[in-house]
């Protein structure tokens, strides 16, 4: 959510931030609907203090005039309400501003790689996609899946749900004892102010999971990340700075529509409308957003340098990143079947967006109240750690090598076959 006085002041700079992330947003209007809110304002406290001293002068004759005087507070009150929704509105569907490093483009193709490491497997064999992979050790199974529930879903069967177990465990354990963050098993269901605190909601409603409920004015959804939870729990308070930073850790489902992704990775794992993810969400002071975000991305890239997977990461483009971002790292691991890198998680700062929407401050030693910053990352998602396990471990005869730092998590298995 941006601030309406920073609009006020500087609204062609407000303008043009936007025109990087390719939204032309007419600051007129909102300035116009700004100005129309503070004049209504102004009269009604015109006619407040008036009311006022009515009621210190307690002279009967003036007691019509005191009545008048309400109707008319009354009626500029829901006419202020109405201008302030619509402004309110209008600022709730506008995206976070980018720093100023963050590579101007329209899309992923604009997308810049600031560092790659790891080894390619080089097989004397086709590599095999994770499904085949996962089909021919029975251990994936798609087709059940769709008859219980439909498309996007997997059964997750014997060898390779230990293997998905141990991935959660092994990652909340790294974040937990070497990186610093503190374990949270949230709800699964989050409120409509939840969502629209981290940015999900209004303007991404259709991508969302909506229960029906009896009560058809309370909205409930299935979490499409744990971030949407980690961050409200800072909602409506106010911290004292030395107990930031806050980092919180959570392995849970996610939910997601993948709405806008008809036709999109329709095989296998990648794009799944449920999912395991492990999330790292920080709350920080404002002005230490871009160091947490290099020590979060760190946190991220240290789970696949154990498991000794080759990544990138890049730095997302203005058109690439998302609503409540203002810089995004992607990391992104290999994928033999498909010769190029994936997503595998993706860390953003969001500076005082979301702080401002969930109203989540903070006072600095000049007790000053001022908005958090909030931070979140993935850290990683499971299932797509897994698929890149099954690629880039395979071996000739379909059979898969456990990574070394991962055998204590599967009573020392060190390779999955069909035996």
């Amino acid at each position: 959510m941006h601030n309406i006085k920073d609009i006020r002041n500087n609204p062609t700079k407000f303008q043009e931030s936007l025109k990087t992330r390719f939204l032309n947003i007419n600051t007129n209007s909102i300035l116009d609907l700004d100005s129309e809110n503070r004049k209504l304002i102004q009269k009604k406290e015109v006619l407040e203090n008036e009311k006022k001293q009515i009621s210190k002068s307690k002279d009967k004759s003036l007691f019509e005039k005191s009545k008048k005087i309400s109707l008319e507070i009354d009626q500029l009150s829901k006419q202020q309400s109405i201008v302030k929704n619509k402004l309110e509105k209008i600022l709730s569907e506008i995206p976070n501003l980018p720093l100023p490093d963050v590579p101007i483009g329209k899309d992923e193709s604009y997308n810049k790689e600031i560092k790659k490491t790891g080894n390619i497997p080089q097989f004397n064999f086709k590599a095999k996609s994770h499904f085949e992979l996962g089909e021919n050790l029975c251990m994936l199974d798609f087709e059940l899946a769709t008859k219980t529930t439909g498309s996007r879903f997997v059964f997750v069967k014997d060898k390779l749900a230990l293997l998905e177990r141990a991935l959660s465990n092994f990652m909340l354990d790294l974040h937990i004892n070497e990186n610093g963050y503190k374990e949270i098993s949230p709800p699964l269901i989050a409120s409509d102010d939840s969502m629209f605190g981290t940015g999900q909601l209004p303007k991404f409603k259709n991508d969302q999971f909506e229960l029906k409920l009896d009560d058809e004015n309370d909205h409930k959804y299935l979490i499409p990340t744990a971030e949407v939870i980690l961050t409200n729990m800072a909602k409506d308070k106010i911290f004292n700075e030395k107990d930031l930073p806050i980092r919180l850790v959570a392995s849970t489902p996610c939910f997601r529509k993948e709405a806008g992704s008809y036709g999109k990775d329709t095989k296998g794992m990648i794009r799944q409308h449920q999912f395991y993810k492990v999330e790292m969400v920080s709350l920080v002071e404002i002005n230490n957003c871009e160091e947490e975000l290099e020590r979060m991305t760190n946190c991220a890239t240290k789970i696949l340098d154990k498991l000794k997977l080759p990544y990138r990461v890049v730095i997302l483009s203005t058109g690439d990143m998302g609503f409540s971002a203002q810089k995004t790292y992607d990391i992104e691991t290999w994928l033999p079947s498909e010769n190029k890198y994936r997503e595998i998680s993706s860390c953003s700062s969001c500076g005082n967006f979301q702080a401002r929407r969930m109203r989540a401050r903070y006072k600095n030693q000049d007790k000053e109240t001022l908005f958090i910053g909030t931070l979140n990352g993935s850290g990683l998602a499971v299932g797509r750690t897994l698929i890149a396990i099954l690629e880039n471990y395979q071996q000739s005869d379909g059979s898969i090598i456990v990574p070394e730092v991962l055998r204590p998590y599967m009573n020392n298995l060190a390779k999955i076959d069909k035996n």
